[in-house]
């Protein structure tokens, strides 16, 4: 989960991730599909975007994947998953990647080789949403549930999406893509993000006059 407070808490506050207690999983996920079927899972209410397979990991079939769920091994307790090609994928075990906390190195089963590892880049995982915890409040959301919204200004105005949602000990972060291809991150707090709607897909922030600006050079502070 998510949580939005009034204010950015203190370094090292509380966070309660999302898929800490996953409701157990049942059934199977959709047979592989076209172009349609794609276009209804990505647009499926009842689906949750948990993740997105990246590159093959060596030769012994390992493939990377970037979790977008709170706590980031959590997207291996949902049972079987739905790709964003209506295929199952159960993953088998997962490992962290060195230094990056939400890309993690998955084996997947049916995939024992790179070519197949390879076959799943850039593939989109789901869950159904009765899978995870119901939020416990207005202020809490999935995590996976932010990522991929539309976010404007207080004038309606589109200025990017949310491409994720990071937690180094100081509370949530929205990082956002604008729409210029600039990125910043932006605390997740109601003087922020006053308005969140998710079953519009949009959320409203009220940022920094500076938030998509360049990073300033720093000082030359060598000896001539």
């Amino acid at each position: 989960m998510a949580r939005r407070p009034d204010a950015a808490p203190r370094r090292g506050g509380p966070r309660r991730p999302a898929g800490d207690t996953p409701a157990p999983a049942g059934g199977k996920a959709a047979p592989a599909g076209g172009p349609a079927a794609r276009r209804d899972i990505a647009s499926d209410p009842d689906l949750v975007l948990l993740g997105e397979f990246g590159r093959a990991h060596g030769l012994a079939g390992e493939v990377r994947v970037k979790s977008y769920t709170g706590d980031p091994e959590a997207i291996g307790r949902y049972g079987v998953l739905t790709g964003a090609d209506g295929r199952a994928v159960e993953i088998l075990s997962l490992r962290p990647a060195t230094g990056i906390p939400d890309i993690l190195i998955a084996r997947v089963k049916g995939v024992s080789g790179r070519t197949g590892a390879e076959s799943l880049n850039r593939l989109a995982l789901y869950a159904p949403r009765e899978r995870l915890g119901a939020p416990e409040d207005e202020d809490e959301f999935l995590t996976a549930d932010l990522v991929g919204l539309a976010v404007h200004d207080r004038d309606g105005s589109r200025v990017g999406t949310v491409r994720a949602v990071p937690n180094y000990g100081g509370g949530d972060l929205l990082d956002i893509v604008s729409t210029a291809g600039a990125s910043a991150l932006l605390p997740f707090t109601r003087a922020f993000v006053p308005e969140v709607d998710i079953a519009g897909r949009r959320l409203t922030i009220d940022p920094p006059e500076d938030l998509f600006a360049p990073a300033r050079p720093e000082p030359d502070t060598d000896p001539d």
